[in-house]
């Protein structure tokens, strides 16, 4: 009774430390700094759930599952002004870092340690995350997610009851469900790290075969012939590990697929069916075959499958929008031709040499650093504590069986490079390797094996344990210092965004009867605040392209407007006004959307009818006199 009292007193002052550790934290980045959406996806997402979009809050952001995305539009409903989405991915974020932590403390005993780990989970955050902290990205968010179920997992006790063991996880499953939900194209991609870590455990609590139980092959004859019969034993302790993972696996699985499945009709309708052929036609297109729209080289290409000089033009610029012609079935014949004509005619063993050789770049070299180093140095760790292991406890082993526990360790090591190698080949073979899915992979990686590490048997090895804790220090302390001043440069550009998109939106409120398309290229680097609040009234401007536009909701939103085609508005009453920057207007100029007009056959005329700032121009396309 003494202990279970002695470690409920534990596991409470192990909470009120950390949610202590983690407030100070956040409250100190936020003095130090604004908290940013780092990218306007994260923003439209926002908009959408709060209302602003559309004028009504709603769940299909097509980013997230709709379980999700309906829960925030919910709390939006029920308190409009409030950060609902921007709350979210902040208590997430930290939340991730508050798990890890509870399990480090949990695992480490005497006071130095624990004092030491909570410093390390600052420095973590501070030195080598601090970018991703005050930039918030929902990508990011479900690898941190991802991460801390991947620890928690990781460092559970074994000696539980089928019970305990399910109900000690839930924290794991549940991270791992939001995850999926909120980006499930990175919970796919780091997913094989959780089943990593559910091998080592199942091998960690091994034999799996000991005593009476095992496998067997029986011969039997009857008039018939010979039979063979598979006999197998297994031990009690062994049917409790399969009902132990089978089960939180299960309720994993079972999460998963229930968000699936509601998604699925929640996108049923005719109209989202149709926007979702032409959300995911757009993404193949910009995202693994750019060259199609944007090289000269494949516009005569273009011509033969209907897409006209001025509509490749609105395709390369994202300003396909204003055309009502470019379509889900134009999309569709541009993404077979590109799949076909440049992912059919790549040398896809140059292609793989060169992925190679950019894998053994970037994880050797300072591209990705810190992050890449901090993986090394996880695997550096690792090898050194279990050569220190082997070497403590050699003499206990007879028979070899030590260093048969070494070479499985190893292997352990080994087996873990060569799936990391195969997510990262995957990644850079596509195309596809922006930082938010690299660093991702990056942190899933070092926290399985920080992981991995505590789960060694504990033994007297304090110098070489004194020599890495340095390590680790002084390469947070030195990173700290370049994440500072890296931060502190991208915060003084976003704040200067963050005028041009407020001057924006106040000229437009300023004139409520009128619409604003915006030319893509000129509002691309825009991204709100994290905890901006808003009114949820329907926001009356519209970038001119994006993953949104000819959604249901776009229509909507245009409809209350008065808005059918983007095309005979812009030209139409004198209601409807085309924003560009000034910096774009002088590398691209207006012609091409002259040239768009005259492709229809209507000659048009464009006026300059109004300034936003020092870099934003209003423009009105009116008929040629």
């Amino acid at each position: 009774m003494g202990y279970m009292q002695q470690h409920r007193k534990r596991t409470y002052t192990n909470c009120i430390l950390l949610l202590a550790v983690m407030g100070i934290s956040a409250l100190l980045m936020g003095i130090v700094f604004d908290f940013y959406f780092d990218l306007n996806d994260d923003t439209m997402m926002r908009d959408i759930m709060a209302g602003i979009y559309s004028g009504t809050p709603d769940g299909h952001n097509m980013q997230t599952l709709y379980p999700l995305g309906a829960f925030l539009a919910l709390c939006y409903r029920v308190c409009r002004p409030a950060p609902w989405y921007g709350l979210f991915l902040f208590l997430c974020q930290f939340g991730s870092f508050y798990l890890i932590g509870l399990r480090l403390l949990a695992f480490l005993r005497r006071e130095g340690e624990r004092l030491f780990a909570v410093a390390a989970l600052l420095l973590f955050q501070w030195g080598i995350w601090l970018t991703h902290m005050v930039n918030v990205q929902y990508t990011i968010t479900c690898a941190m997610l991802g991460a801390a179920a991947v620890f928690w997992f990781m460092t559970t006790p074994s000696n539980l009851t089928v019970k305990e063991f399910t109900k000690k996880n839930m924290p794991a499953v549940i991270a791992l469900i939001l995850a999926f939900q909120l980006r499930s194209e990175m919970l796919l991609l780091i997913l094989p790290f959780a089943v990593f870590a559910g091998w080592f455990r199942w091998w960690e609590e091994r034999p799996v075969l000991t005593g009476k139980q095992g496998v067997s092959v029986k011969k039997t004859s009857d008039l018939t012939g010979k039979r063979f019969v598979l006999s197998v034993k297994l031990s009690s302790r062994t049917v409790g590990k399969i009902k132990k993972y089978g089960v939180v696996t299960a309720l994993v699985l079972s999460g998963m697929m229930l968000s699936l499945l509601i998604d699925m009709a929640a996108y049923s309708s005719g109209e989202w069916r149709d926007f979702r052929r032409f959300f995911n036609a757009r993404t193949t297109i910009y995202d693994f075959y750019p060259d199609v729209v944007t090289q000269d080289a494949y516009g005569e290409a273009l011509r033969g499958l209907g897409v006209s000089s001025s509509q490749q033009t609105l395709l390369r610029n994202y300003n396909f929008g204003l055309d009502e012609e470019i379509d889900t079935d134009l999309l569709e014949k541009v993404e077979a031709y590109a799949v076909d004509s440049i992912g059919g005619g790549r040398d896809w063993g140059a292609v793989l040499r060169d992925s190679l050789f950019r894998y053994f770049y970037r994880t050797m070299h300072s591209d990705d650093a810190p992050y890449n180093i901090m993986v090394i140095f996880g695997y550096i760790a690792n090898v050194i504590a279990i050569f220190i292991l082997y070497r403590e406890t050699k003499e206990e082993y007879s028979d070899g069986l030590g260093k048969r526990r070494l070479l499985w360790r190893l292997a352990q090591l080994v087996l873990l490079a060569f799936m990391r190698s195969a997510l990262w080949m995957f990644i850079l073979v596509r195309g596809r390797d922006p930082e938010r899915i690299t660093h991702s992979l990056y942190l899933v990686e070092f926290v399985l094996l920080v992981a991995m590490l505590l789960r060694l048997p504990k033994v007297e090895w304090r110098v070489p344990s004194y020599i890495m804790a340095f390590l680790y220090v002084l390469l947070t302390t030195v990173s700290l210092m370049g994440s500072l001043t890296a931060v502190y440069a991208d915060q003084g550009r976003r704040e200067e965004n963050q005028r041009d998109w407020e001057a924006i939106d106040s000229y437009c409120a300023g004139q409520n009867d009128n619409f604003y398309f915006e030319d893509v290229y000129s509002t691309v680097s825009f991204s709100g605040k994290l905890f901006a609040s808003g009114n949820g009234t329907c926001a009356n401007y519209d970038i001119a392209g994006g993953w949104m536009c000819k959604s249901p909701l776009y229509r909507d939103k245009l409809g209350r407007f008065g808005i059918e085609s983007a095309c005979d508005a812009l030209a139409g009453d004198g209601r409807v006004y085309f924003i560009m920057s000034d910096a774009e207007k002088s590398e691209r100029g207006l012609d091409w959307l002259k040239d768009f007009y005259g492709e229809k056959e209507r000659e048009v005329e464009i006026l300059e009818s109004g300034r936003i700032n020092d870099n934003y121009r209003v423009y009105q396309v009116g008929r040629s006199r």
